[in-house]
């Protein structure tokens, strides 16, 4: 009998929504917390799905994953965990060609051009997840560099972006992709925007809705993975992916490729469930 782990975290109350409905979906599969001792071994498959807290043990958590891909088959796979979890590949696919929005990564030691933390501007982590540790900083440059300066003591490279204000109109769409073929789309609030909070204690709170992708958002979707794909090989074939766009005047742009463990927002659309239930089966044939 296949048996397929779906892996969380023990910091999470409640299963998630995404988790029960990829259960009810492939009954073979069953929650496993990443950080609790489990036999890998026993599963056919262990998938990455609502690990949340790893952003606070990176170290820990690729440690993990390594000994799991060890002994058993980890999606998505280990070497796309590491290049993905930290946002320095939005550097790497900018230079391959695709839109991004203009990304800044200054390291511990290093200081931000005053130009840059000056107007409307978001500082986060660069390896971060749900808007943990992100701050909108509008046109207070001393207050910018605090944040950086509060990640730098915390040993984290800062992330300097505009903000870029369409999305307090238009949100930020999330294109799903299962077995490498476009899913669904959702569009997600402008969460920086106002004040977060944090009710599962792992991430941000965010407003979900359905929604529509353009031709164009599925264009430069899909030259986000194209792109990946030629930058890691190992991303040619993922059991999912989540690309963010964020909305401008020249056109849609990425502001994440989420390839670690995101929401999939599989109560979005009709069939999404089955969907990856599909994707994920098709990885053991």
């Amino acid at each position: 009998m296949t048996r397929i782990a779906l892996a969380t975290t023990a910091a999470l109350t409640d299963v998630d929504v995404d988790d029960a409905a990829l259960l009810a979906a492939l009954p073979e599969a069953e929650l496993a917390a990443w950080e609790t001792p489990t036999d890998w071994a026993a599963y056919d498959l262990v998938v990455l799905r609502s690990t949340w807290n790893y952003i606070d043990r990176l170290d820990e958590f690729l440690g993990w994953a390594e000994s799991v891909a060890a002994v058993t088959r980890l999606v998505n796979p280990v070497p796309v965990i590491r290049w993905n979890t930290d946002k320095r590949y939005l550097a790497q696919l900018a230079a391959a060609g695709v839109p991004v929005v203009p990304s800044l990564f200054v390291a511990p030691g290093e200081q931000p051009p005053d130009d840059a933390l000056a107007g409307r501007i978001v500082v986060k982590p660069a390896v971060g997840n749900g808007s943990n540790g992100a701050a909108l900083l509008d046109g207070d440059p001393t207050a910018a560099a605090a944040h950086v300066a509060m990640l730098h003591a915390a040993g984290r490279t800062a992330l300097i972006q505009p903000y870029l204000e369409q999305v307090d109109t238009l949100g930020e769409k999330a294109l799903v992709h299962l077995g490498g073929s476009f899913s669904h789309a959702a569009t997600k609030g402008a969460i920086l925007s106002k004040e977060m909070s944090f009710s599962t204690g792992v991430y941000a709170d965010e407003e979900i809705s359905p929604a529509t992708a353009s031709d164009a958002e599925i264009a430069v979707a899909r030259a986000v993975l194209d792109a990946t794909a030629v930058l890691l090989p190992d991303a040619a074939d993922l059991a999912y992916a989540r690309v963010d766009l964020l909305p401008t005047d020249d056109g849609p742009v990425l502001l994440e490729l989420e390839l670690t463990e995101p929401s999939l927002f599989l109560t979005q659309a009709d069939g999404a469930a089955d969907r990856a239930a599909a994707a994920i089966r098709d990885l053991l044939r």
